[in-house]
């Protein structure tokens, strides 16, 4: 919907062809409204955390508005996932948005004009395009925030899913989730996720990282090169149900539904229960404007952003 650019049910066949919606939502955008993790949304103008609520680009330091713990988590308090898009184009497996976020908007420099397409193909694909261009430099990072279950979404958890990440390494955070800016081999730690394993399987351990976040919510560094590579590859036994996920970028954030608390009735009055489902966000590193040493986030005068992220969907074999 125009709303956020949210994807509000994507259905998939199981091993018996029978159909389920597999992401987390609401029947209404009234809901939405009212109270919204992030379910299914454009995140924007910066996806996930940025310490402080702040950064410095070309000398100059910007406040943005914090509303994580004093830092700033996914573009705001108003970020792209609680705007009203503009449609562009529209057609039976194609469907254009486009935002145009004003200079100032959360604390960010630049008038930054963003479209997101969302296409659907025979392949059983879906292919989300972001582009973005801005008067002015500034940073930016762009992602789906889809919930996933691919048992269908309300039935059970996700610990059983089947998940394999293409990242050797990844981002270790403090308790505010912020990373460190050091860059972390996953060989010999519950984040090894090279082979296929279950997502519940390093969910029980001391092991310090996942008991700051209460489960997973981490960056993995893919080991793709720029172009269009596999990230990652998630299975649900019973079903049967694969999804491959496909991106340009440089990061993939993991996250388990670790903020789920039963708290929200979501499709057909299901209530959401922890690890009811995960996310698998492609995009670029949290807190990338604060750590030189991570992939750039900043989008210069006149340039053109570009990522293309594709979900695949089949039957585990």
């Amino acid at each position: 919907m125009t709303y956020g650019g949210i994807v509000v049910s994507l259905e998939v066949p199981d091993k018996n062809k029978q159909r389920a919606d597999i992401v987390l939502g609401y029947d209404h955008l009234e809901s939405y409204l009212k109270r919204n993790p992030y379910f299914g949304a454009i995140v924007g103008r910066y996806a996930n955390r940025i310490a402080n609520a702040c950064f410095k680009l070309n000398g100059v330091e910007y406040k943005l508005a914090a509303n994580n713990g004093g830092n700033s988590l996914h573009g705001g308090i108003r970020g792209f996932d609680k705007r009203v898009w503009s449609v562009l184009d529209a057609s039976h497996n194609r469907l254009s948005l486009r935002y145009v976020s004003a200079n100032g908007e959360e604390g960010y420099p630049g008038d930054l004009t963003t479209t997101v397409t969302y296409s659907l193909s025979e392949k059983n694909e879906v292919r989300i395009d972001y582009s973005a261009v801005s008067n002015q430099d500034t940073v930016i990072n762009l992602t789906n925030h889809s919930w996933f279950n691919l048992a269908g979404a309300g039935n059970g958890d996700i610990l059983e899913h089947r998940l394999q990440i293409h990242g050797r390494r990844f981002t270790p955070v403090d308790s505010f989730l912020i990373p460190s800016g050091e860059l972390q081999a996953v060989a010999g730690t519950p984040f090894d996720f090279t082979s296929m394993r279950s997502v519940g399987s390093g969910m029980d351990t001391r092991e310090e990282q996942i008991r700051l976040a209460n489960g997973y919510d981490h960056n993995f560094v893919l080991d793709g090169d720029g172009t269009l590579s596999l990230a990652a590859t998630l299975e649900e036994p019973r079903s049967g149900r694969k999804m491959e996920v496909l991106t340009t970028q440089p990061g993939l954030q993991f996250f388990t539904g670790n903020t789920l608390d039963g708290s929200i009735r979501g499709k057909q009055g299901e209530i959401y229960e922890r690890h009811a489902a995960l996310c698998l966000e492609t995009q670029n590193f949290p807190d990338a404007p604060n750590h030189p040493n991570f992939p750039s986030a900043i989008l210069r005068q006149g340039q053109t952003f570009q990522s293309t992220t594709i979900y695949r969907f089949s039957i585990a074999v």
